[in-house]
């Protein structure tokens, strides 16, 4: 038994000791792989588990302003990244095909290597995607595949940063973080209110960005199997197969979302939006101004406080306490469905003077 102990000691020092970059050394959550660990575990267990047992009772929390803030900021922060990662080699020196890492104290060296970190931090930012949609109560964009996503992220990328900060596998954070500027905008902008859900049109293309993002990466890794190349294998196969595993769930996604919506299909119940936040459909999207349904018995359904009621394209009046008050001009109107004869007739009664 000492022995097998002793075995298991001696392989994680070796690897987590005589293997490591020694740059990172003391650097926040690099000594060890467990801190990161924790975290990753922490927030599984609250977004599953602790946050929606806290949000039972509760109403959900309204964060309209706070979510156009905090897209703003990861906006700022991926392009901060994104540049850092660029002028520390891609932009430059950095080849292609074939970029070992550079272990020196060069100046461009260590700047890669705290960009690489910052990458890595910004894993725990993303959290908050998932942590708002507990606190919104949008429990059914908090899919098992996407909390596997982001709490894998920030382990997965500690690797690279501990042992490969630089070189090959970078190239990952750079179109991830490019990605990223323009998947949080996106978000941003329909966090902002339903008057800019116009100038969302290009959704379709953010999904064929995610799908070119992962071809590129998956392309420029897999190339180091027919490259004599002085990188680490292993981190060749872990990010080539991410990108490809995302590529076929993304490709189901667009086939689902668009190809088959032009055949009149149903979709299927893939989500993911869960994945990606900018893929759901929030505030300027069908969930503010339209109702889900049909109108049974007169009464009109309302989302978000606004009037679903539709006649040749238009109600007249407003909805109140879920009933339609005035009247619907033209006989073949709709609510976001069928309104039913009755409420056309219970609103000329309305009209009509009554006799006494």
């Amino acid at each position: 038994m000492a022995s097998i102990v002793n075995m298991v000691v001696d392989s994680y020092h070796a690897l987590f000791w005589d293997k490591r970059d020694k740059r990172v050394d003391g650097w926040l959550l690099m000594g060890s792989p467990f801190p990161t660990l924790f975290i990753c575990l922490s927030y599984v267990y609250w977004v599953k588990v602790a946050g929606p047992r806290f949000m039972k009772n509760r109403d959900p929390f309204q964060f309209r302003n706070i979510l156009v803030v905090y897209n703003a900021l990861q906006v700022v922060f991926s392009a901060w990244i994104f540049y850092e990662l660029g002028m520390s080699g891609w932009f430059g020196k950095y080849s292609y095909r074939c970029q070992p890492v550079d272990y020196s104290d060069d100046p461009t060296a260590v700047r890669m290597v705290h960009a690489s970190w910052w990458y890595y931090f910004s894993k725990f930012t993303e959290f908050f995607d998932t942590i708002f949609f507990v606190l919104r109560k949008k429990f059914e964009h908090v899919s098992t595949l996407h909390v596997i996503h982001h709490g894998c992220m920030p382990m997965s990328v500690w690797f690279g940063v501990k042992f490969t900060p630089g070189g090959h596998s970078t190239f990952f954070g750079l179109l991830n973080s490019f990605v990223h500027i323009v998947m949080y905008f996106y978000y941003m902008m329909a966090a902002m209110g339903p008057q800019y859900a116009k100038y969302l049109w290009w959704k379709k293309y953010l999904t064929t960005l995610q799908m070119i993002q992962f071809v590129g990466i998956f392309t420029h890794a897999f190339q180091l199997c027919f490259i004599d190349c002085h990188y680490p294998r292993a981190f060749m196969w872990w990010i080539g197969g991410h990108a490809v595993l995302f590529f076929f769930l993304f490709s189901e996604f667009y086939r689902n979302a668009y190809s088959r919506r032009k055949e009149g299909k149903s979709l299927r119940s893939l989500d993911f939006s869960s994945i990606i936040p900018c893929m759901i459909q929030e505030n300027g999207s069908k969930k503010n101004g339209y109702a889900n349904g049909h109108i049974p018995n007169g009464n009109a359904k309302h989302s978000n406080g606004t009037s679903n009621g539709y006649a040749n394209g238009h109600a007249n009046g407003h909805v109140a306490n879920g009933h339609a008050n005035g009247y619907v001009k033209n006989t073949n109107g709709h609510v976001n469905g069928h309104l039913a004869s009755e409420v056309q007739k219970e609103g000329v009664r309305r009209r009509e003077p009554k006799h006494h």
